[in-house]
């Protein structure tokens, strides 16, 4: 396959309807979105708008917020109008929950219809969404799948969870409702790719692709990434949450350099460093660290090399629009292919944050 036919793999959407969750497009017509979710208390509004602004600032474009309570549910009236991006509910078991977070203004509400009661008590959620134009994201969990499901495939399967979440399309169909963006989540990396893969043969509507309970920054990071890799170079994924335990600022970070890595989205600089080998004569990690640092949040659409030796330095630096390949305690420095200067080790993170800043 040449280099062609492989952007143009890597390019590829699974083709879907359009949803809106507030302002933000969800489908294949637009960008990839990013989500998170607060772990704050919601029914602690100050210290859940916070949290939302933190998550704002490093990205975020979709919250959800849990609403476990009917305090929780109230709660949303004064968060929602000092959110600047869409807040979505997080509903389990109540439909009362889903029907109050919808009069209280969210953007889209996250139900399983499975588990809200009868078809009576889902024909009242669907009823008030139609009435206020909010979405519903069925999300179906490998580890809540109902008892007929697992007793009729022997446990948790891929054809499992695609079953559950048909039962649940068509039950919002039955009710004339096609706002709805699907979920299917599980821990394991093959099990989670084979579900989306057989969903996708079955209709249209959007993908919100995650891995659940992924782990720690460090593990989860790996797992989710391999995950997120696998589905959208295969087209799959329209907005998408990385599940880390812990700060969910985390989660930001991490699916915008998914998505950055990818090509699917320009989240700023593209940063490329060697991992040193013993032809390398400089302190390479001490300088790839402390640039990396002062560029976070530095949001331009360049590509910056930091390379070790002169084996692939030169290369690689030449090929960024910015970058230097390490010699005996100092560096060449390239911009746009053209060699600009050398400078010693202690000089370099200094001129090249400079130059970069110029372009």
């Amino acid at each position: 396959m040449n280099n062609f036919d492989l952007q143009k793999e890597i390019a590829y959407r699974r083709k879907t309807k359009s949803i809106m969750v507030g302002k933000v497009g969800v489908g294949s017509a637009y960008p990839i979105s990013i989500q998170s979710m607060t772990n704050t208390d919601t029914r602690n509004i100050e210290a859940t708008v916070k949290q939302i602004k933190a998550l704002t600032e490093v990205g975020c474009e979709i919250v959800r917020l849990a609403v476990p309570d009917q305090e929780a549910a109230e709660a949303l009236k004064k968060i929602i109008p000092q959110s600047e991006i869409p807040v979505v509910a997080d509903i389990h078991f109540d439909y009362r929950l889903a029907l109050a977070a919808i009069e209280s203004g969210v953007s889209k509400v996250r139900i399983n219809p499975g588990n809200i009661g009868s078809e009576a008590r889902v024909a009242e959620v669907v009823a008030a969404a139609k009435h206020h134009n909010v979405p519903i994201r069925i999300g179906v969990n490998g580890g809540s799948l109902e008892k007929e499901i697992l007793q009729k495939f022997g446990g948790v399967t891929a054809k499992g969870i695609v079953e559950s979440a048909l039962t649940h399309i068509r039950m919002l169909e039955a009710h004339q409702f096609e706002n709805t963006i699907i979920a299917l989540k599980s821990s394991d990396i093959r099990l989670t790719y084979d579900a989306y893969q057989m969903l996708a043969k079955e209709g249209d509507y959007p993908f919100h692709i995650g891995l659940t309970e992924a782990g720690t920054v460090f593990r989860g990071t790996i797992k989710s990434s391999m995950a997120m890799g696998a589905l959208l170079l295969n087209g799959y994924g329209d907005t998408m949450r990385i599940s880390l335990t812990g700060d969910p600022l985390n989660e930001i970070k991490v699916a915008k350099e998914i998505l950055k890595s990818l090509d699917l989205r320009d989240f700023g600089i593209k940063f490329i460093s060697c991992p040193t080998c013993g032809r390398c004569q400089l302190n390479l990690e001490k300088i790839a660290e402390e640039l990396e640092m002062r560029l976070e949040g530095v949001n331009k659409s360049i590509t910056v090399a930091v390379m070790g030796c002169a084996v692939n330095g030169p290369g690689e630096a030449k090929e960024a629009d910015i970058g230097i390949a390490g010699g005996k305690d100092s560096a060449l420095l390239f911009k746009k292919g053209e060699i600009i200067g050398k400078y010693s080790e202690d000089q370099i993170v200094d001129v090249l944050y400079e130059e970069i800043m110029k372009l």
